[in-house]
């Protein structure tokens, strides 16, 4: 085998390692959950702004009207920027797990504690 054809297998062959490593871990998210939990928790302005989104979360599954989903969607980001950039970090992270799989069941049973914290469960 000639260089060029070594590199080439080998660089398609650590494509889907590369891809894997830039999604977040379900160890990694359930770090950040509870890091959140811990944050969000000790402070009643964050769990106020935290029951928020969870509100607005319900009021955009249910809205019909695209337009005023979009607006609903709209606050909802600005909420949760200000609940800082690990809270941001950990809801980007969320949709790339599988809600059903183990690790998602671990993360959402971690931030349940915030959801009990609003009265929701």
């Amino acid at each position: 085998m000639n260089v060029i054809m070594i590199v080439a297998i080998l660089a398609i062959s650590a494509v889907p390692m590369y891809a894997e490593a830039q999604k977040p871990s379900a160890v990694k998210l359930k770090a950040r959950a509870q890091n959140v939990v811990e944050s969000i928790g000790g402070d009643k302005i964050k769990i106020q702004t935290y029951c928020e989104i969870a509100e607005l979360n319900d009021q955009i599954d249910q809205e019909e009207d695209p337009a005023e989903a979009e607006k609903l969607s709209q606050t909802r980001d600005q909420l949760e920027k200000q609940l800082g950039p690990e809270y941001v970090a950990l809801v980007s992270g969320l949709k790339d797990i599988d809600p059903n799989s183990q690790g998602g069941q671990e993360v959402g049973s971690i931030l349940e504690e915030l959801d009990r914290l609003c009265g929701t469960h």
